[in-house]
Formats: C-alpha cells, structure tokens, sequence
C-alpha cells in the first residue's frame, strides 16, 4: 500500500531526509580531517570541536529520523508472540513512553541552548559561539517530538498507515 503525499508524510521526508544529510556532513568533516592530518600535516581549526559539534546534531536528528517508522533496533520477542491486538497496545504504550522521554530530553536541551549562549561558549582555536549547533541539535529533537506526536496519532487513528511504513507487518 503506497501512502498518499500529504504534508504530513513531506514533513517526515524532510526531517529523514535533513537526517541523512547530517550524516554526510559528518563523514566528509572526518574524512576531510583524517586525510588533511595524515597526509599533509595540516589540521583544520577547531576541527575537534566541529567533529564533536556535528556528532550531536547527527545524533538528535538521527533519533528523530528512527522515531516515525519505528526502524531502530528493538526486541520484539514478547510483541511477536501475542495477537493483533495486544500488538497495537504494545506498540501505543511504547510510543507514548518514548513520546514522554523524548519531549523531557527536548526540554533539558533546550536549557542547555539558553545557558551555552549566555555563558558565551566558544569552540578553541577560532572561537566561534558553540550555542548554534546546540540549536540545531535542539531542532533535531524538536522534529522527534513531532514525529513522535504524529506516529502516536497514525498507530491511535490510522493504523493502516503505520503498516505501510514500518519495517513491522501487523499480522491479522
């Protein structure tokens, strides 16, 4: 079953697809750092910093590319072994703890984007202000939030749509 191109579904194309480029700045900065140190003895300013930088932003907005199709490692075991029904409970009950989880992290992240601007923290070679990419980082888990929200909504009152877009089959 394909499913219908709505704003919704754009808006979680978007976010993956944001994710996956986060993936790419990642590995051409490592790229680029290892190959520039090794073979020309040159390091780039504040590279160090820009690496840890981006792995948090890569890390938040990976969790909100995996929150929406449900495609992280899980154990099913127990999920796998009872009805259709209790499946969907499960699978609710899950996604409203992560949905809880989640939103608390978002706000503790927040907190850590307000106090690194005011405390005026800055990378070490160029000092560039690191509260940006805490921001950005921050927007990551945003976006996981909503992905939560509206993945709750879709297993609550369209299951349907969840079986066309999650790795896991309902059986029925």
């Amino acid at each position: 079953m394909a499913v219908p191109p709505t704003y919704t579904n754009k808006l979680i194309d978007g976010i993956e697809l944001t994710a996956a480029v986060f993936v790419g700045i990642v590995a051409a900065d490592t790229f680029i750092s290892v190959i520039l140190r090794d073979v020309f003895s040159y390091s780039i300013p504040d590279s160090y910093d820009f690496g840890r930088l981006l792995l948090g932003i890569l890390i938040y907005w990976g969790i909100a590319a995996t929150s929406y199709r449900g495609t992280h490692i899980t154990v099913d075991l127990i999920w796998s072994s009872v009805g259709p029904k209790l499946q969907r409970i499960i699978d609710v009950f899950a996604t409203l703890v992560l949905l809880f989880v989640v939103t608390v992290q978002t706000i503790m992240l927040f907190d850590k984007v307000t106090t690194t601007a005011s405390d005026h923290v800055l990378t070490y070679d160029l000092n560039l202000p690191v509260w940006p990419f805490f921001a950005v980082a921050w927007l990551g888990d945003v976006s996981a939030v909503v992905l939560i929200a509206i993945r709750t909504y879709r297993l609550v009152f369209q299951p349907d749509l969840m079986r066309a877009t999650s790795g896991k089959q309902l059986v029925e």
